[in-house]
This record gives structure tokens, C-alpha cells and sequence, in this order.
């Protein structure tokens, strides 16, 4: 299985010209998902936080294509990761530095190999694609890949306690597990304070209420209405966690 993580819009050209690289290398029949081509633009910390949470709903073997990229075209490095059997392939830009750091396994490879027609604003088509679908066929080409220790790029893998997505609906996730907040705590969130409820209809409607949503992170939501406009939050906004013992933030 290949899986597609990306900021790439899903309205716009670039998705299409990916699927079409990773079909003329991947072995027929492969099932290509698309998990997300709405992440944050260019956030490579809210995107490896959420790629964490998303990629543990997926089986072993599934390998990742992982694009979020603003620094394409430069000295970045192009990476392959192992993280407990799952596969990951992008920038090392500290996008998959969060799914390194908790797991139990990993295994880090650089690449080497250089298309002979690469575009330098597009590797997501020409360098990784081909990559992600020769590593989906159980190859590791060693005239392409070197091993190395690990990421050159780690960001903090404990929780972000900031908003990391906001879905179309203006429901807000944040980086926070939901495993580590205390359900009497209250969450900060721009000028609003609000309270725990465990599913949207324990709440009023207009109410506005944190969760633990289907990934296991605290979500921010408002019950038949949008917390994004009617709290005034966005990506990068921080959270504060209030009472119920320790603090997350």
C-alpha cells in the first residue's frame, strides 16, 4: 500500500502527477490512499505531528509518501525512513522526525539517486514518487539509498500545544495527545476557555468544547458550528491546558 500525505492541494495539478509517477514504478495493483493533501502549507512541524497520529490507523509494510516541502530544491536531504515496519519517504526537514522518535525501530536512509529529469520544484513527482514505489515493491536499491544513523532534522516529540489542522467543518486539532490532557482540565484558546465533553451531542448547540477526537488528539469543536470562526483560531495558534494537574503546554 501507498499512502499520500501532502500539502499539495487536493483541487489543484500536483496530486494527479504524482499518482500517475508512482503507477509506471509501483508493482501493479498496489492500492494508492490518499491521506491527506491539505496539511498546513509549508508547516513541517504541524504536519509531522499529524502525520504521527494519522499513520498509526495504517498496517505494516504501508509505505508513506510524505510531502511538505518549502525547502525543495535546496541542500535539504531526500530521505527513506523504517519506523516500527511502516515506510517514509521525503524531506528530512523534520517532517517525519515525530514518527522516528516514537518508535520503538527505526532504520534512516539517504537518498543518493538523482533522476535524470528532475524538476527542482517538483521532487514530490520526481524524486520521491519513484522512491516510494520501488520501497512499496520491497526494493532498496543500493545505487540509490545510503544507510545513515538517522534524521538530521529532529523536532520535539512531545506534544505541540498548538492548533495543527483545521478541517473543512472549522473543527481545530491540535498536537496535543489526548491521552495526556486530564478530562477536568480546561483548554486556553485565544480568548475562549473551554471545557472537556466527550462526544458533540454532550454539548449545546453553539457550545464550544474540547474532545478526543478519532485519532487520539484533543480537538477543538463547536456543536453544529465552526470553532475556527466563532473562536477566531488558526493553524499555529497555542493552547493552554488549565487545571486537571499537570500542564501539557
Amino acid at each position: 500500500m501507498l499512502a499520500l500525505f501532502t500539502d499539495f492541494g487536493a483541487d489543484d495539478i500536483y496530486v494527479g502527477q504524482v499518482r500517475v509517477a508512482l503507477l509506471q514504478h509501483a508493482a501493479a495493483g498496489t492500492p494508492i490512499i490518499d491521506v491527506l493533501h491539505t496539511a498546513p502549507n509549508y508547516d513541517s512541524q504541524a504536519g509531522a505531528h499529524l502525520l504521527a497520529a494519522l499513520a498509526r490507523w495504517y498496517p505494516p509494510d504501508c509505505v508513506f509518501l510524505a510531502v511538505v516541502d518549502p525547502g525543495v530544491g535546496s541542500e535539504r536531504d531526500a530521505v527513506v525512513l523504517q519506523a516500527d515496519g511502516q515506510w517514509f519517504v521525503g524531506p528530512d526537514n523534520g517532517l517525519l522526525s515525530i514518527v522516528a522518535a516514537r518508535a520503538a525501530r527505526t532504520r534512516a536512509w539517504r537518498i543518493k539517486w538523482r533522476p535524470a529529469a528532475l524538476s527542482a520544484s517538483f521532487h514530490g513527482r520526481d524524486l520521491f514518487a519513484p522512491i516510494a514505489a520501488w520501497v512499496s515493491r520491497g526494493e532498496l536499491p543500493p545505487d540509490k539509498l545510503v544507510e545513515r544513523r538517522g534524521l538530521r532534522v529532529q523536532l520535539d516529540a512531545g506534544d505541540l500545544a498548538e492548533v495543527i489542522y483545521v478541517d473543512h467543518y472549522g473543527n481545530a486539532l491540535t498536537g496535543l495527545r489526548a491521552g495526556n490532557v486530564p478530562r477536568n482540565a480546561r483548554l486556553g484558546i485565544a480568548d475562549a476557555d473551554v471545557e472537556y465533553a466527550r462526544v458533540f451531542s454532550d454539548a449545546m448547540a453553539g457550545q464550544a468544547f474540547w474532545y478526543e477526537n478519532s485519532i487520539g488528539l484533543v480537538e477543538i469543536a463547536v456543536n453544529r458550528g465552526s470553532a475556527a470562526l466563532q473562536l477566531g483560531i488558526s493553524v499555529g495558534d497555542p493552547v493552554h491546558v488549565i487545571g486537571g494537574g499537570e500542564s501539557a503546554t
